[in-house]
């Protein structure tokens, strides 16, 4: 019987396994993915749509695999969607290609209800698929046709990893990373009249907390009286007047204040307390630690990676992003790279739309930063394919663009008198905005600022080409011309007023001869520089080196890769110097700095997600692996790993993971890549040997060449394959 039973449970199995393998999965409602089924109460996320929309990864490994049909089954019960019922909504088949960001068509869902549905495909390899897993999901106390929803925060116990000697009844604890979290201890005291002083920080110092740390690092003490027994205590902490203020995001009730901590001393006990009686409670959004992984030939670099990687969940801990422990607020910069970084790690989309919704709603002063909403707003089109939060924010995007601000020569300009209180109002702030260029401002590179700003400009001319792309997508056909006929106009102008083209450099303004990494970098990255000047400028941001703070560098880092340069992009990526991320880790914070080091930015917090611009980096630019068409039905990859002798990634999107490795040897080169079902890529080869022999899974391929010399991109459909070009 015993062996009967074991078999039964292995066919039982295996036939799951078979299931799963044949079915869609990664189901997402209204993009979100934490929506029923956790362990801990308040972990479910709420859909606050009435008409979701519903996204799923379409199973099949064989080369080409192409959805041709999709059907969906919604339903009141799980019961009832067991026996295949979907009373609520039944697609029937559906002839489409569509799996991510498929819309509800239905009876409008009602408030506090519990649903579930499952999806079943056909497709061209494969036919028809088994049922999915059913994913449920509970609607909100009020529901819209559209609002953006966002996963519940979470609470995971850790326990202290290590143990310091310190002397004087002083035991210091150390949990590995600093996170966001909260203390709970389990003291034992004779006598009921011990009072032990306890230590949380950022950072230790002599086997002690450090209690004096530089910035706004972080430290607190608490005392706490000891009960007679053995007792479990949480330790409180005290709201900060400044990251609770008005305009700082709260943590919800449900969580409760929350400190970023790495140490905990605890003084004044005699009895040696065990690791095992020190934990805490860690505060993140829902993060896949396995979604994402990278690894290459540069140590230094995979420390980088998993640094920034690790910097995204840690400071989820809001449940939108902000701007570190200091302030906690939202900010544009911040966001876009959060954003970026965030889908570099995870298959996660709501945080980024919901941050980007809020600061539509809540703009912050510097006028880049106000044009930066259209980028963010793009990047949550590319990266999931619904174009709904483009359609419920078109006006306010359309005043952020700024052509409220454009004088008679055809460039914006925010201190010419044109700030009146109707414009402020259009783009929901309360004041006049300024340009900012870096921050602080000491990492601008020198940058002269002039009544008509380079920098400025080139987000001006990256927000009008978003736009016109945005009216497209919405069938706003008469803005659209209008959209391209103004950022058609302003590069003339940008170039006539700010292009030095006897030295073949940007100025940094109408009125000064001065040329800034700022100027030169922004101009190369939102492709303002024509043909001709393009090697002038790459070489004057050369030679420049990282003169950018940790915002700057991920505009850098991009013009860099855009300009071909990838030796030098990995050059910067993998330094050693004070201006590096590899700093960051030498000074000892596991999370991503405000600056590249204390000295510059006295007052600078050591957990700032804008310091992690290398987990967007290394996946979009060194792996090369970029969304071409909204929602990944295209996929752009073109990697660019330099010197490196190896590299091997496995980048997440909302149509499933893309695996990718690079092998960069002196004779040979080959990519391998496994292209999940029901996506297109463009792949591009570098140009590595003056003649070659390039195969495609074996066998003989030409491929032919662009003007530039370079090799043109080889389509393909989904599945495996492997390229390798060898020198002839």
């Amino acid at each position: 019987m015993k062996i009967l039973a074991t078999t039964f449970l292995l066919l039982t199995v295996l036939s799951c396994s078979l299931i799963a393998q044949n079915a869609p999965a990664g189901l997402l409602t209204d993009l979100l993915s934490g929506t029923g089924g956790n362990r801990y109460p308040n972990e479910n996320a709420l859909v606050t749509s009435n008409m979701p929309s519903f996204s799923w990864i379409v199973p099949g490994v064989r080369q080409g695999t192409m959805q041709l049909k999709y059907r969906i089954l919604l339903a009141d019960s799980k019961e009832k969607l067991d026996k295949g019922k979907g009373n609520i909504w039944d697609s029937g088949f559906i002839k489409s290609a569509a799996s991510v960001a498929v819309l509800y068509a239905g009876p409008a869902l009602q408030p506090n209800r519990t649903y579930y549905w499952k999806v079943k495909v056909v497709t061209n390899t494969d036919g028809e698929s088994n049922w999915s897993f059913l994913k449920v999901f509970t609607t909100g106390n009020q529901l819209e046709t559209y609002k953006a929803s966002t996963e519940k925060l979470r609470k995971a116990r850790q326990v202290a990893k290590t143990k310091l000697l310190a002397a004087n009844n002083y035991q210091t604890f150390d949990f590995g990373k600093d996170a966001f979290g909260q203390l709970n201890l389990t003291l034992n005291s004779e006598t009921g009249n011990d009072t032990v002083l306890v230590h949380m920080g950022e950072t230790q110092e002599h086997s002690r907390v450090n209690s004096k740390p530089a910035g706004t690092i972080r430290y607190r003490m608490q005392k706490l009286v000891v009960k007679k027994g053995e007792h479990s205590y949480t330790v409180n902490i005290e709201a900060d007047k400044r990251n609770t203020g008005p305009g700082a995001i709260k943590m919800p009730d449900y969580i409760g204040e929350v400190l970023p901590f790495r140490y905990v001393g605890i003084e004044g006990m005699s009895i040696q307390l065990p690791v095992s009686k020190v934990s805490r409670m860690v505060v993140n959004y829902l993060f896949r630690d396995n979604t994402s992984n990278f690894k290459c030939s540069n140590d230094t670099i995979n420390q980088i990676w998993e640094l920034c990687k690790y910097s995204i969940k840690a400071t989820s801990f809001a449940g939108i992003y902000v701007d570190g422990d200091r302030e906690r607020i939202p900010y544009e910069a911040d966001a876009l790279i959060n954003q970026l970084g965030h889908y570099g790690v995870d298959r996660e989309f709501c945080m980024a739309r919901a941050t980007s919704e809020y600061l539509l709603e809540k703009p912050t002063w510097p006028t880049e930063w106000i044009l930066q909403a259209l980028i963010i707003a793009w990047n949550d089109y590319l990266y999931t394919g619904d174009s709904r939060s483009l359609a419920a924010n078109y006006d306010i995007l359309k005043n952020r663009t700024l052509t409220q601000l454009i004088e008679k020569n055809g460039l914006i300009s925010t201190t010419t008198g044109l700030q009146t209180p109707a414009f402020t109002q259009s783009i929901n702030f309360n004041g006049p905005i300024r340009d900012i260029v870096d921050w602080p401002v000491s990492e601008t590179d020198g940058f002269v600022f002039n009544t008509y700003n380079a920098v400025t400009n080139a987000f001006h001319y990256k927000a009008l080409q978003i736009m016109e792309e945005v009216a497209r997508v919405l069938h706003k056909n008469t803005d659209a011309a209008y959209y391209r006929t103004a950022h058609q106009k302003l590069k003339t102008v940008y170039n006539d007023t700010f292009l030095d083209a006897g030295k073949g450099l940007y100025k940094d303004g109408n009125a000064t001869d001065h040329s800034s990494l700022h100027a030169n970098m922004f101009a190369l990255n939102f492709d303002l520089v024509p043909e001709a000047h393009k090697l002038s400028v790459l070489n004057f941001i050369r030679s420049r080196g990282m003169a950018s703070s940790v915002y700057g560098s991920q505009f850098l880092m991009e013009a860099l890769y855009k300009g071909g340069d990838e030796d030098h992009a990995l050059s910067l990526l993998s330094s050693g110097s004070i201006r590096s991320w590899y700093n960051m880790i030498r000074v000892g914070s596991t999370i991503t700095l405000e600056a590249w080091d204390n000295s510059f930015k006295p007052n600078q917090d050591w957990n700032h997600a804008w310091g992690a611009a290398p987990a967007n980096i290394i996946s979009r630019k060194l792996m090369g692996v970029e969304p071409l068409t909204p929602g990944f039905e295209t996929v752009f990859i073109k990697p660019q790993v330099g010197t490196l002798s190896y590299a091997d990634a496995t980048v997440p999107t909302i149509r499933g993971p893309i695996s990718l490795s690079v092998k960069n040897n002196p004779n040979n080169y080959q990519l391998h890549v496994v292209v999940p079902a029901n996506m297109k890529a463009m792949i591009y080869l570098p140009k590595k040997f003056s003649a070659a022999r390039v195969t495609s899974n074996g066998k003989a391929i030409v491929i032919g060449v662009d003007s530039a010399g370079l090799p043109e991109p080889i389509s393909i459909l989904s599945g495996t394959y492997t390229f390798s070009m060898t020198a002839k």
